[in-house]
């Protein structure tokens, strides 16, 4: 069921599944009070979904996170990206 959630995914997003495991694995011993953490898993979300992140976008999701304490998942960080 896993492998499937994964697929379909990936299919809907164009994403490699390797490239989403990998950024996961990245997430788990991240410190999101840490701007400069924040700010890089950010990026890579972009790249990894091929959408470009504006500056004050950037600014908006850090904000939400290290200043407002919100959680970093990546349906948050997908539905700030498309509200541009």
């Amino acid at each position: 069921m896993e492998n499937n959630f994964f697929k379909n995914v990936e299919k809907k997003t164009g994403v490699n599944m390797k490239d989403i495991f990998e950024l996961a694995n990245s997430l788990q011993n991240a410190n999101f009070q840490d701007e400069k953490t924040v700010r890089n898993v950010i990026r890579r979300v972009s790249q990894i979904a091929n959408k470009p992140v504006s500056r004050e976008m950037e600014e908006q999701i850090v904000q939400s996170i290290v200043k407002d304490g919100k959680q970093l998942d990546l349906n948050t960080i997908s539905r700030m990206m498309n509200k541009k």
